[in-house]
């Protein structure tokens, strides 16, 4: 059983109601399933990518709680049980439960691209962490350079960002 996106999101807001990042993950998620439609991802493959982009920032509660800042690698060290605790409910395959985990603890991590998934989570999350984070036109051509593979994703960025 997979997780209908309306109650996973509602569940998200539960935990976390904080409004801009209940944002932040609704333009991920838009912009990974843009992306994942155009480099061909099944239907079911897509609806778990989703999933992760409305867990991928779930640490960030209590990485705040707990250390009193929300660094990526307390994100990622914090975001998986909290997902797991949330997927439960839901009685999904442990597999995909584990890959969703998995991206949570990575999505961070940009040397090692672990799969189209991964990928696209990535790129998703940096199309909006460059609008809202303000960055300079150079810094977000690096990015592009270092890290966008998806013909998709490299054109979103090029044309929001005029590069």
């Amino acid at each position: 059983m997979s997780p209908d996106l309306r109650e996973l999101f509602a569940a998200v807001l539960d935990y976390d109601p904080d409004r801009r990042r209940a944002n932040h993950l609704l333009k991920v998620d838009s912009y990974a399933e843009l992306i994942g439609l155009a480099e061909g991802m099944g239907d079911e493959e897509r609806h778990w990518l989703r999933v992760a982009c409305f867990l991928h920032d779930i640490g960030i509660k209590p990485s705040l709680e707990k250390r009193g800042s929300s660094d990526g690698a307390y994100q990622q060290l914090e975001g998986p049980p909290v997902a797991e605790g949330i997927l439960a409910k839901y009685d999904c395959p442990r597999g995909r439960i584990e890959r969703v985990k998995w991206l949570i603890a990575h999505h961070h991590e940009y040397s090692a691209i672990d799969g189209l998934d991964h990928r696209i989570l990535v790129e998703a999350d940096f199309l909006v962490n460059c609008d809202e984070g303000d960055m300079e036109t150079e810094q977000i051509r690096g990015i592009r350079d270092k890290i966008f593979r998806t013909e998709c994703g490299a054109r979103m960025l090029e044309t929001l960002f005029g590069l």
